[in-house]
């Protein structure tokens, strides 16, 4: 179990998401950033959608009841366990009765926390992950608040050693990262002038970006008429443009549907970019063409194999090398372990 001494500013359970129930107007929930929240399974051989915990700018205190692995990615907040500096994109061992605390995010916004096994929350709707608004998922559906207990899955592997991911597969945010758009699906109902602006200068995080969406403060994106549609299906990084001409990019916690006119979409492979994002930043929009989105996407998954592939030869070197060893028609399952 895992008790929590102190929430932190808003802390919840997510996975990948609660997928296949937008067309009955169930919003899909899940990390902000995936990559982060992938990798941070990955390095404990949890799947790669088990359940984490998800801090935003300031984390939280955590009481171990039985000691467990754990690993920590996504927004460098500094960490100690009882006392003891640990790093980020990393893991190591928590000793039943240790505390772990995060402080403020000093670079990106959401850090996650995962411990292996995952977090064992009940699944609604195929999902673990929580969906404030509509009080769904997670925890009572709700942040987590102090005094909160959470049930761990149950560990089906021992691991050797603390490992750290190399800076390959840690990225780093940048201070102004470039976020690549497609345009559509109503490009049209901007003018000439409207589009350009969009890519003309930086736009800055406001204070109201949540879970839901990001509203972005920076040149008005010029309507040719109305702002208003008949409202239509809105997915993960579309970029709604209301009247006022300010675009709101949709995140995780996004409705399923929207009667704004939408400019463009921000590309599944940068969607990271902008969730470690905080208020106060700013982010370039960069056009992109659909070759380009898809190379993205799977220049991205690649770099996800690569990094498992490495944890994997990692483990292998902890745990000892297995071969098979066939000798006279007969297989042998032998393993080597290294000094």
């Amino acid at each position: 179990m895992l008790e929590v001494k102190e929430p932190g500013l808003f802390t919840t359970v997510q996975d990948l998401g609660r997928n296949g129930y937008q067309a009955y107007g169930m919003p899909v929930a899940g990390a902000m950033d995936e990559y982060a929240c992938k990798m941070a399974n990955r390095l404990l051989g949890n799947e790669p959608g088990a359940a984490v915990l998800e801090m935003t700018l300031l984390g939280g205190s955590f009481f171990f009841r039985q000691a467990c692995w754990v690993a920590v990615t996504g927004a460098a907040m500094p960490i100690s366990l009882d006392g003891k500096t640990q790093s980020n994109w990393s893991r190591f061992f928590a000793p039943a009765g240790s505390e772990l605390s995060f402080g403020y995010a000093e670079q990106g916004c959401r850090t996650y926390l995962a411990v292996q096994g995952g977090v064992e929350v009940p699944v609604i709707l195929g999902s673990r992950s929580t969906y404030t608004r509509g009080t769904i998922g997670g925890l009572n559906g709700r942040a987590l608040k102090t005094g909160d207990v959470l049930p761990l899955g149950a560990c089906d592997r021992s691991l050797k050693k603390p490992l750290f991911l190399p800076a390959t597969y840690s990225p780093i945010q940048e201070e102004r990262p470039l976020v690549r758009v497609l345009l559509g699906p109503q490009a049209e109902a901007f003018t000439k002038q409207g589009v350009a602006a969009l890519f003309s200068a930086d736009y800055e995080i406001s204070s109201e970006a949540d879970r839901m969406g990001y509203r972005l403060e920076g040149p008005v994106i010029e309507h040719v008429g109305k702002a208003d549609i008949i409202s239509d299906a809105l997915c993960l990084g579309a970029i709604q443009v209301p009247g006022h001409g300010q675009p709101i990019v949709m995140m995780a916690d996004r409705q399923t549907t929207g009667g704004y006119t939408k400019i463009g979409a921000v590309i599944g492979a940068d969607l990271g970019k902008l969730a470690q994002s905080k208020p106060g930043d700013r982010v370039r929009f960069v056009q992109c063409s659909d070759a380009e989105a898809v190379a993205a996407l799977r220049q991205l998954r690649s770099l996800e194999q690569s990094a498992a592939a490495w944890l994997a030869e990692e483990e292998e070197r902890s745990t000892g090398r297995q071969f098979r060893i066939v000798v006279a028609g007969v297989t042998y399952q032998v393993q080597v372990q290294e000094g």
